[in-house]
């Protein structure tokens, strides 16, 4: 169980958080955020769901736009716009 963190392209990013539980899926995406810059996008993906309450709830206080929300069968895949 590793976190992932690459590049996929310019402005293109993505996080896989995947097997982790609170707090660290939302303390590894804020700090993922923290590496882009103002519109860059970042994939994230986890499997802990009490997770995605405060990953949202950290977005919208930070001006973060979660625009792409996909969730089945315990895993999430999120897309979220750097403000």
């Amino acid at each position: 169980m590793a976190i992932k963190f690459d590049k996929i392209s310019d402005g293109h990013y993505q996080l896989d958080v995947s097997g982790y539980v609170c707090p660290h899926p939302q303390m590894y995406t804020k700090k993922a955020l923290q590496k882009l810059s103002e519109g860059d996008e970042l994939t994230l993906m986890f499997d802990n769901p009490s997770s995605g309450e405060s990953i949202l709830s950290m977005c919208e206080s930070e001006g973060n736009e979660v625009f792409d929300r996909q969730d089945s069968d315990g895993s999430s895949t999120w897309k979220i716009r750097k403000g």
